[in-house]
């Protein structure tokens, strides 16, 4: 790939995982509403940065010919 190429899927990656992070977020704001305890904690927001792929080794790491896996 391209360096622009990484970027755009970079940023493609962190649109998808923002995009779950928002829903496990209005998950848990529902869950507050109800006075019920949070569905997602603050390891499953991070286990959604590993798995896009967007963690800060990860990023850098395309960027230096890396063998991350995104």
């Amino acid at each position: 790939m391209t360096r622009e190429q990484q970027i755009v899927y970079i940023q493609g990656q962190i649109v998808c995982a923002q995009a779950e992070i928002l829903g496990m977020q209005a998950e848990n704001m529902q869950r507050e509403h109800l006075g019920e305890s949070m569905a997602y904690v603050r390891d499953d927001f991070q286990k959604i940065i590993d798995q896009y792929g967007i963690h800060h080794n990860a990023v850098i790491g395309a960027f230096h010919g890396s063998n991350y896996q995104y």
